[in-house]
């Protein structure tokens, strides 16, 4: 039964209803912790696709999904669409499940900009297919998760980049002070699908799911052009089972890395493991890569893989800087999160901006509260570079009024407006040929579109919403790593 057809008939019946050898990274991994898991681990039924076939389970992943807000796939049904049939779409996915009848559609690639440079390959599956990855992840992973290492943090439940970077910064203070920063090439469209359906037989015994996973695996793919092309190899991202089905391929990694003692943080192909010296750094990142090239398949990008301090380096987002005089490890923006939060900037707040300044300001709070909701974790050392920033957007924003403003005549009539001297305000607006930029920095333009008017209109600040984060974010770090 192919999907699309599936799907599509289940639609047209129904246009109404709703329906140095250590044995761990933390302090929290000890041998008691991973008996426990152990315990866990064996307390579990077998897998079996009732489980994911369930229709309560189904239910549970569409609102998943919906809660996601993802676009169509290749057959353009949204997740409304698919929501007006959903209460006869389920019974009847569930029984195709249940017997081996589902078949994934295609999938659709789209290219997104990568920070440093070049495209990255997202799959977006149709909004069913979705539903039943989402509705196979949720019975997997209580099965796989308590098995990973404590190190690994990528797409895990109480688990993310604040965990990863705590971890690393530990490390750090520890004394080992060189990284080795792996770099996986294409790492999502190379996995082996047999090295994988290997390690999923040894877990799962129903081999109607491991032929579903075999089938989602090997969807075929419609490329911008419209070619349609067959998966031989890779977990494509983009679907819900993806980041499971990376995180039990490096798993291998993972286990190597902690069989030799190494002290290592992993989140998804990202992969640092510190040490004391750049001799012993070298060593290990030949020899690493010599075991992910040759026994796991996978390539290292030697180019972008390196032995560095973990100031140079970029990790997710941060780098840590180790401040000897202060004894503290610093926990700082990278150079590339920098530029890309100007570049951002420019797009928020253009030159020619098509909306009102409210508007302008709205969509701006949304993505600083987001940022800093990331970067909050950021220590002391990054409160001057907080409130540069602020002041940026506030000169681009005070280049943007002047602007809407037009006339120099006007400019000049609105700051004594807002309590400029009248010969400060028209002095400095007619002295010489000034771009609005410049403009935007004399101190009679400041004076009026100070730091209170920006309050006044709601403007958010990162340097205070990083001061106001900044106890819990240390409190909720200091639980969990020490």
């Amino acid at each position: 039964m192919q999907l699309r057809m599936f799907a599509q008939t289940a639609g047209k019946t129904h246009k109404g209803a709703d329906g140095g050898a250590e044995s761990s990274g933390l302090p929290s991994a000890t041998n008691a912790g991973t008996k426990r898991a152990d315990k866990k681990r064996k307390a579990l039924p077998a897998l079996v696709m009732e489980e994911i076939a369930d229709v309560g389970n189904l239910r549970m992943a569409f609102q998943e999904v919906a809660a996601n807000k993802g676009a169509p796939g290749p057959d353009k049904q949204s997740i409304d669409e698919v929501r007006r049939y959903l209460w006869k779409l389920l019974p009847q996915l569930s029984r195709a499940l249940v017997g081996g009848e589902y078949r994934p559609g295609e999938v659709r690639r789209v290219w997104i900009p990568k920070p440093g440079g070049g495209k990255r390959g997202l799959g977006i599956p149709n909004v069913v297919d979705r539903l039943v990855q989402q509705a196979t992840l949720r019975i997997m992973q209580p099965h796989f998760d308590p098995s990973f290492d404590n190190s690994s943090h990528g797409f895990r439940p109480g688990r993310s980049c604040h965990t990863a970077i705590a971890e690393a910064k530990q490390y750090v203070e520890e004394g080992h002070g060189w990284v080795v920063d792996i770099d996986l090439e294409k790492f999502f469209d190379t996995v082996n699908h047999q090295r994988l359906q290997a390690v999923l037989e040894r877990k799962i015994k129903d081999r109607r799911i491991i032929e579903l996973i075999k089938r989602m695996l090997k969807a075929r793919t419609v490329m911008p052009d419209g070619v349609i092309v067959r998966n031989e190899e890779g977990t494509p991202q983009g679907g819900p089972l993806s980041p499971l089905l990376s995180n039990i391929v490096l798993d291998e990694l993972d286990a190597q890395l902690r069989q030799r003692g190494h002290k290592f943080v992993r989140y998804a192909d990202d992969c640092n493991i510190y040490v004391r010296s750049e001799k012993a750094g070298q060593r290990v990142l030949e020899s690493i890569s010599r075991f992910i090239e040759r026994r796991m398949r996978l390539k290292v990008n030697r180019n972008k893989s390196a032995v560095a301090r973990p100031a140079e380096r970029h990790f997710l987002g941060f780098r840590l800087e180790d401040d000897i005089e202060r004894g503290v490890v610093e926990i700082r923006l990278s150079e590339r999160s920098k530029e890309r939060i100007l570049t951002r900037m420019k797009e928020l707040i253009p030159r020619n901006l098509g909306s009102s300044l409210r508007e302008c300001i709205k969509r701006l709070n949304t993505y600083l509260n987001g940022w800093m909701g990331f970067f909050r974790i950021c220590t002391q050392a990054e409160e001057d570079l907080f409130e540069r920033l602020d002041g940026h957007i506030r000169r681009r924003l005070r280049a943007l009024i002047l602007k809407q403003w037009k006339r120099k005549r006007t400019i000049a009539r609105r700051l004594i407006r807002m309590g400029v001297k009248p010969k400060a305000a028209w002095n400095s607006i007619y002295k010489g040929r000034r771009a609005l930029w410049k403009l935007s920095h004399i101190p009679a333009v400041e004076r009026a579109l100070n730091n209170a008017y920006f309050r006044q209109i709601s403007l958010v600040s990162l340097r205070s919403r990083w001061l106001a984060t900044r106890p819990s974010t240390c409190a909720q770090m200091a639980f969990a790593f020490g």
